[in-house]
């Protein structure tokens, strides 16, 4: 009799881009542990205005929700594009914003019902590497140095460390926003090997990249899984 092959694990990143956002929340945001730094409502320390958090992939996300994400990242980051080599290209970020596997975090004000701010997060491979990927993190003026930013960050570290074999978070950060990479060295973000650097073109020319990539170890040791990116 032929013996039956054994079937491959399943991958966990592919596990986790399946589950349902209150499963997700379940299994990686609220593991059981006191230490969780989930909330679903959030005061502001100064105005003690109140704020609702709440996970939702692209596809729970409203038309009008998703266009108020578009804006926040238009009204904060937009003159940073547009003075990078990448550009503004709005078509190409609403794509983006509608990837099936991001997941989004948003606050939003519970008076005005209005988004005031938001993250978005992806467990993905970079590179071979099994991480989560930070595509965005976006605040309006009133909401900056609360300490709001640092929550939603949290959120990524908290994810990473319960998926087994994601070792790091990561996020790409333009170098013109100085704030912005001063913001993830304090949280513990470094500049990880994968950023580019600078390199002779032809005919003299110099590449000097306009963005760094940063990552943050959630594990110090390799991951057991010997799982693999999909072919």
């Amino acid at each position: 009799m032929t013996p039956k092959r054994k079937r491959a694990p399943p991958n966990p990143l592919e596990l986790a881009n399946k589950k349902s956002d209150e499963q997700f929340i379940a299994d990686y945001l609220q593991p059981g542990t006191k230490d969780s730094p989930w909330i679903t409502k959030w005061t502001h320390p100064r105005t003690s205005v109140a704020y609702s958090i709440r996970l939702a992939g692209p596809g729970r996300l409203s038309e009008d929700e998703l266009r108020a994400c578009f804006s926040l990242i238009e009204e904060t980051s937009r003159q940073d594009y547009e003075s990078s080599a990448a550009r503004w290209h709005p078509a190409k970020k609403l794509k983006e914003m509608a990837s099936p596997d991001l997941r989004y975090i948003l606050v939003r004000d519970q008076e005005t019902h209005t988004i005031r701010g938001f993250t978005s997060l992806m467990p993905t491979y970079e590179e071979g590497q099994p991480v989560i990927y930070c595509y965005e993190i976006h605040l309006k003026p009133e909401l900056q140095g609360t300490g709001l930013g640092s929550l939603l960050m949290s959120f990524h570290t908290t994810v990473a460390a319960n998926i087994p074999i994601v070792t790091k978070v990561m996020l790409t950060c333009f170098l013109a926003n100085q704030r912005g990479v001063a913001f993830y060295s304090r949280l513990g973000f470094e500049k990880d090997e994968i950023s580019p650097v600078p390199r002779k073109l032809r005919y003299g020319k110099v590449f000097t990249p306009d963005y760094v990539i940063m990552s943050k170890r959630v594990r110090s040791d390799e991951p057991e899984d010997d799982s693999k990116p999909p072919e």
